[in-house]
């Protein structure tokens, strides 16, 4: 028997906790950070992990595998420059290029279907190396 790769048209499902579990991060800040992956014998987008309010960006940077696909969302707290305390909510999709080209295709296709599903997403990173998710681009990204 050899496992077919699902095609963009049919996806990948979101199972129901991911999306309680984001609405948590965005409406109640339960957790700072939630770490998604495909699940394949499910077909569909699972929790990984999720991090508590006290936990960094490190501890969630930390959390995300070194070769395997994850999509993160990742709640940034930060104080502009009138001295406001803000907050901004992060997708990650996490693709290291030392990961499959199965996982990295996979992840790929079942992005946008998914990313649809977190309402109140305020910015995206595409990130194939810790250097392009690291503190200072969300930094940028949310002044």
């Amino acid at each position: 028997m050899t496992e077919k790769l699902p095609n963009a048209s049919s996806g990948m499902g979101v199972d129901e906790n991911s999306k309680n579990t984001f609405m948590e991060l965005k409406q109640k800040k339960v957790h700072r950070y939630v770490i998604f992956k495909v699940d394949e014998k499910k077909r569909e987008v699972v929790v990984e992990k999720t991090g508590g309010p006290a936990e960094s960006y490190d501890d969630f940077a930390a959390s995300l595998p070194e070769n395997d696909c994850r999509y993160a969302v990742f709640d940034f707290d930060f104080v502009t420059s009138e001295n406001c305390q803000k907050s901004k909510i992060f997708f990650i999709a996490w693709s290291p290029s030392t990961s499959r080209i199965r996982a990295k295709m996979l992840y790929a296709t079942t992005k946008e279907r998914f990313r649809r599903e977190l309402d109140g997403v305020h910015y995206e990173i595409q990130a194939t190396d810790p250097t392009e998710m690291d503190l200072e681009v969300l930094r940028d990204r949310a002044h």
